[in-house]
C-alpha cells in the first residue's frame, strides 16, 4: 500500500466535498477548486476525512494512489490557507513593478517584460527586488512563479537573475586572468 496514499485527507470545517463520479469538487472559505481524478481511483468520504483507494497493486494504481491523494489534499490545503511563492530579483537595474493586475519586470532587456496573472492568482510586489505570487491552486501558483523565474534565471558567476525566496545559487569562479602563455 502507498504509506502517502492510504493516509487519511482531514476534511476541516467549513470545507464541503462534494464527489461526483470521478471528479471531486472542495469548496472552502478561500474558494472552490474541482479536479478529474483518474478512473480507477476511488475517493470515500467518512467520518470527517477523505481516503483515497485503489483497486490492485498494480504498478499504475499504485503511483496514481499517492498522486490522487496529494493533490486532493493540496486542493483542500488551497481552500482553506492558500499557497505563495516568493521570488527574489538580484542585478544593477532589475526591478519589478505592479501596474493594476500585471506585473511590468525591468530585467535588462530592451524591453520591459509584462506579466499578466491568471485568473485565481494575484501579484504583490512589497519591493522592487521582491514578488509575491499567491492563490488558492498549488500547480497554478507553481507555474506562474517558473515562468517568472525563466525570463532571467540566476547565472552562477554573479548572481544576477530572478530566484526563488531561499534558493542557493552555486556560484562559480570566473577566468582566472593571469598573464597568457607565448
Amino acid at each position: 500500500m502507498s504509506r502517502i496514499g492510504r493516509m487519511p485527507i482531514p476534511v476541516p470545517s467549513g470545507v464541503t466535498v462534494k464527489i461526483d463520479g470521478n471528479v471531486v469538487s472542495v469548496k472552502g472559505p478561500k474558494g472552490e477548486l474541482s479536479r478529474e481524478i483518474p478512473k480507477d481511483i476511488t475517493v470515500e468520504q467518512a467520518e470527517g476525512a477523505l481516503y483515497v483507494k485503489r483497486p490492485s497493486d498494480e504498478k499504475e494504481h499504485k503511483s496514481l494512489h499517492g498522486l490522487t491523494r496529494t493533490l486532493i489534499a493540496n486542493m483542500v490545503t488551497g481552500v482553506t490557507q492558500g499557497f505563495s511563492k516568493t521570488l527574489e530579483i538580484a542585478g544593477v537595474g532589475y526591478r519589478a513593478a505592479k501596474a493594476g493586475t500585471k506585473l511590468n519586470l525591468t530585467l535588462g532587456f530592451s524591453h520591459p517584460v509584462e506579466v499578466e496573472p491568471p485568473k485565481g492568482i494575484t501579484i504583490d510586489v512589497p519591493a522592487p527586488t521582491k514578488i509575491i505570487i499567491s492563490g488558492i491552486d498549488k500547480e497554478a501558483v507553481g507555474a506562474l512563479a517558473a515562468k517568472i523565474r525563466s525570463f532571467r534565471e540566476p547565472e552562477p558567476y554573479k548572481g544576477k537573475g530572478i530566484k526563488y525566496e531561499g534558493e542557493i545559487i552555486r556560484r562559480k569562479v570566473g577566468k582566472a586572468g593571469g598573464k597568457g602563455k607565448k
